[in-house]
């Protein structure tokens, strides 16, 4: 029986991430990546372009998340409330990968590939958050500003969640927004 896509595209990134934890981003390939997730290395570059987008799996469902909930948010709320419930809607998936993130992270701070990758990808995110916001009817400059202030404070509360709770994550986002509503 053939495997799944999704199945293939865990394991390879559950393989990823091991040999880049044991051997370092560097020194590991995409055929060894392949290899211990039990796929060929021509099943891994149908999951993904690089051996650095096997971690940043997950980032294309977090943006849709976003977007999805800045769009169906009710007409005339303010951007912060709106940024508020774009964020908290994303709690299920960051709680659902907390532990990925955790292992990811700590490969990203030791290589300076990664943590380009990285930035790269927060700023295409903050480029949807803006391009949605700015569908809404909020000029481009503001929408940029608005997003750039969201993905702070959203990173703020992830930084200080220690992934006990989904509901902790809510609060601590709620938060971070409330302190940079206090910044008037």
């Amino acid at each position: 029986m053939p495997r799944s896509g999704a199945d293939a595209r865990k394991r390879l990134r559950e393989a990823a991430l091991e040999l880049y934890r044991d051997r370092g981003f560097d020194a590991t390939t995409t055929a060894q990546i392949a290899i211990r997730a039990g796929v060929t290395e021509r099943t891994y570059f149908r999951h993904f372009a690089d051996k650095r987008e096997v971690l940043f799996d997950g980032e294309i469902e977090l943006r849709d998340t976003l977007v999805s909930a800045i769009e169906t948010a009710p007409p005339g709320e303010s951007p912060l409330n709106v940024l508020t419930r774009a964020f908290t809607a994303s709690v299920p998936l960051l709680v659902a990968g907390r532990c990925v993130a955790v292992a990811r992270q700590s490969i990203i701070e030791v290589t300076p590939a990664l943590q380009e990758r990285a930035h790269a990808k927060t700023a295409a995110l903050i480029e949807s958050i803006a391009a949605a916001l700015s569908a809404r009817g909020m000029p481009g400059s503001s929408a940029a500003l608005a997003a750039r202030v969201g993905m702070v404070a959203f990173r703020r509360a992830l930084a200080d969640w220690d992934g006990a709770s989904a509901a902790e994550l809510e609060r601590l986002i709620r938060l971070a927004v409330d302190e940079v509503r206090a910044l008037d």
